[in-house]
């Protein structure tokens, strides 16, 4: 079968949330999908925590200071499956486009932890899968919760495959190569507003990390940013000191860019505008004539990645997770499935050899 190689036009969105407002934003969400795909848009990328919004207030203000902030995040945050998945499902489904859309995530369980996702809706309007962020960046720690490698995965869609990472994920090349190595052909990367005046520039870290991706992936890159709205600063800044240290300018980037790490549509940079590009996959195949990272210009005899894919839980007993998601298969039903195909394997000695790994893993 030839080797599958779409053309399609994607969407970088640049906007700002309803600020702490889980209705107002998943409507927001759902407008500017529909906004995007009447422009012919089958692939659109939201910002990071996009919904309700991003917690700037802890670069200014102590914790005890932002715990009201805090609260109405919690309260505010998603759940996923929930009502406001089903409303963003609903609108991809209808504009027939895949969408990636940053969330606070509020764990069911668990309800005191969130954490920071990218949402990853299909064409069809179901939930292929969610990217929880490995490590939140320095002060974020206070906020979110740390993901684990069970969501570092490509999808293989209508359109291609396709990868996300948040913020500064983009910086860590381990992860980056996770993706690539899963065959990723186009990378979603969203990120925040950072209107602080230190001495960071995000709008330049973005877009080294772009195209950085891009050049050394020979991939597709959609990158979508929030802007910092009047709201927003409304909201957080107590003193005319914190308004001033929250209002540098540029502060937030989006743009998309091409497998050579040329910009082909954007940056937009402090104002609302959704950006468009056309991709074509084919483009990905003569960069990889030079250096393919992932295949033919490596040396997987000298050096490799190790990738983790257990996903964390809060309480284990006797190999048996007792606490689990609805749905979710518990470990002793999948070593009963696994030791009733055993019997079907007829070689004694790999047969034995799995019994021996299954014993060793429940502990006995």
């Amino acid at each position: 079968m030839p080797l599958k190689m779409t053309k399609f036009k994607a969407a970088a969105v640049s906007a700002a949330p309803v600020y702490l407002n889980l209705e107002a934003t998943v409507h927001k969400v759902c407008s500017l999908i529909e906004e995007a795909a009447d422009m012919g848009a089958r692939l659109i990328g939201f910002p990071e925590t996009f919904v309700p919004g991003y917690p700037h207030w802890y670069h200014f203000l102590r914790v005890d200071q932002a715990h009201p902030f805090h609260i109405r995040l919690v309260k505010n945050a998603v759940e996923v499956p929930s009502e406001a998945t089903d409303q963003i499902c609903r609108a991809a489904k209808k504009a027939h486009a895949i969408v990636i859309v940053g969330i606070n995530e509020r764990d069911p369980v668990n309800w005191g932890t969130l954490y920071n996702t990218n949402l990853i809706i299909d064409h069809n309007g179901g939930i292929l899968g969610k990217h929880r962020k490995i490590m939140p960046t320095m002060v974020e720690k206070i906020c979110w919760g740390a993901g684990d490698g069970s969501s570092l995965r490509v999808y293989d869609t209508v359109l291609g495959l396709i990868g996300t990472l948040i913020c500064g994920e983009n910086t860590n090349p381990l992860a980056k190569f996770a993706l690539l190595s899963q065959g990723e052909q186009i990378h979603v990367a969203n990120y925040p507003a950072n209107p602080a005046r230190t001495y960071y520039k995000l709008t330049e870290a973005i877009e080294i990390r772009s195209r950085a991706m891009c050049f050394e992936g020979k991939v597709f890159t959609v990158t979508s940013g929030s802007t910092f709205s009047d709201e927003i600063r409304d909201t957080i800044c107590l003193t005319e000191e914190h308004r001033e240290f929250m209002s540098g300018k540029p502060n937030c980037y989006t743009a998309i860019h091409g497998p050579n790490g040329e910009c082909l549509a954007g940056p937009v940079m402090d104002k609302e505008e959704i950006v468009y590009a056309e991709i074509d996959l084919e483009q990905c195949l003569i960069p990889k004539i030079r250096h393919d990272v992932v295949g033919h210009y490596n040396r997987f005899d000298i050096m490799w990645l190790g990738l983790n894919r257990s996903p964390q839980r809060p309480i284990i007993e006797n190999g048996t997770a007792l606490r689990r998601h609805p749905g979710q298969m518990s470990e002793e039903n999948f070593f009963q499935k696994l030791e009733a195909l055993l019997e079907r394997i007829e070689d004694t000695q790999t047969r034995d050899e799995i019994q021996a790994l299954v014993r060793m893993y429940r502990g006995f």
